[in-house]
């Protein structure tokens, strides 16, 4: 179904505060000629939680429009809320996008049982296939594996991002599914060894500002050029920590207004990212080679 280096892409923000459909077409472009492999929409670093329901829609519609099947997508829909979750996954179901990006759901704290009628619900009332996503960091509930097994017998579900960053956790994942279940990565700092033991991709954060190492990345790994991925991998380990100094997207969105594609403007609670972090960041963008805009 979906591999490699599928991008969390950010949503641009205007100075009014508005989504920016110019910027997001600029990105989209970007992404296409860069080589990646797929695009999600409104996830977490889209900032979806500060979406309103319309907007949310809305984003995920011109985003497939712009795009026009020139890559796969993947719309972020999911919430703490199953029937909210189920009225914005369907008014979506029908944009054209490929799949849908389902969170845990966050504040709750449902148990596993709760986690698996969420999951099930959703997956039986939506036209399109169903990605789990498991970052206990951000929404404290924690998907087992033994869940996860669960969950992999519904039709519609099809594979989980897995934010822990822990490969045993993959390990013990791997052990619950058959084959046909896909892996994907929410760890950009641990994606290579994630591929390397078996994962068919990774939704990444750093995509946004380096798309075209990132897809090598995937591509190399998944060849078995382990030697040449390394490599690859080592030069964005210093992005990886500039990128996640602050909670994201506040670094990436900087990044990419320091890149010329974007401004930087980002919806409150969040704050713009702190002077003191901007040379780290500048020096890790020219360690992956990154073009910065002199104007």
């Amino acid at each position: 179904m979906f591999k490699g280096s599928l991008v969390a892409l950010v949503t641009p923000f205007d100075a009014d505060n508005r989504v920016d459909y110019a910027a997001l077409g600029r990105l989209i472009d970007f992404h296409v000629e860069a080589g990646t492999d797929g695009l999600v929409i409104a996830g977490t670093t889209g900032e979806s939680a500060t979406l309103d329901r319309q907007e949310h829609a809305e984003l995920i519609h011109r985003a497939v429009e712009i795009v026009d099947g020139r890559l796969p997508v993947i719309a972020g829909t999911g919430s703490n809320s199953t029937a909210q979750t189920i009225r914005l996954s369907q008014e979506v179901g029908g944009s054209g996008i490929d799949a849908y990006l389902l969170v845990v759901p966050y504040y709750n704290k449902p148990m596993q049982e709760g986690m698996f009628r969420h999951f099930s619900a959703v997956a039986d009332a939506v036209p399109k296939p169903v990605m789990l996503y498991n970052v206990p960091g951000r929404t404290v509930a924690d998907l087992k594996p033994e869940t996860v097994g669960r969950l992999a017998k519904h039709g519609n579900i099809f594979g989980i991002k897995e934010a822990t960053g822990s490969i045993e956790r993959l390990r013990q994942i791997q052990a619950q599914v058959d084959e046909s279940f896909r892996f994907y990565s929410g760890d950009d700092f641990t994606v290579l060894e994630f591929l390397l033991a078996g994962g068919h991709g990774v939704v990444t954060v750093s995509g946004n500002v380096v798309p075209d190492k990132m897809a090598t990345l995937c591509r190399l790994a998944r060849d078995g050029a382990v030697d040449e991925a390394r490599a690859i991998d080592e030069t964005l380990q210093p992005l990886n920590t500039a990128l996640f100094a602050e909670s994201n997207p506040i670094p990436v969105k900087w990044a990419l207004a320091r890149m010329g594609l974007m401004a930087g403007d980002l919806r409150l609670p969040l704050t713009e990212y702190a002077t003191e972090y901007h040379a780290t960041m500048l020096a890790a963008m020219k360690t992956a080679g990154v073009e910065i805009a002199t104007s």
